[in-house]
């Protein structure tokens, strides 16, 4: 699903609505719809995550206060990687963005946040089924 992909992007994209239409209109089964919209979803997470790591690249002409950076990535490294589990709400990006700047070991961040989109879908799918199932569409 490239909506799903480009909504974990920093372009201005939902995929809740696409996917939603699709579930609607019954155009396959739910079960791979969630996790094929939970893989595009990470997919686009992780292009996220690399622009983080490739800012650290430059980081040098950002000209940041180096005792800032250290604290902040102690910081990070604490407590961030449980924020990645915040990577489907609002600012998601900018979680997956400090995860990487931050370096969070690739197949981690893919284990959390994989799991945290592929969570979203799930219950957008149930939300969704529920509202059929009452009666309001």
């Amino acid at each position: 699903m490239l909506a799903a992909f480009l909504a974990a992007t920093p372009l201005p994209m939902q995929s809740e609505a696409v996917f939603v239409g699709l579930q609607l209109a019954d155009s396959a089964p739910i079960a791979p719809m969630i996790l094929l919209a939970g893989l595009a979803n990470t997919a686009g997470s992780a292009v996220t995550w690399a622009m983080g790591r490739g800012a650290r690249a430059i980081e040098h002409r950002l000209r940041l206060p180096a005792e800032r950076m250290a604290r902040a990535e102690s910081w990070y490294r604490r407590w961030g990687k449980l924020s990645l589990l915040l990577s489907w709400a609002p600012l998601g990006d900018v979680i997956c963005l400090l995860a990487g700047a931050f370096r969070v070991p690739l197949w981690q961040f893919l284990l959390i946040v994989g799991f945290a989109k592929t969570a979203r879908y799930a219950v957008l799918a149930g939300v969704t089924a529920g509202v059929i199932s009452w009666g309001w569409t």
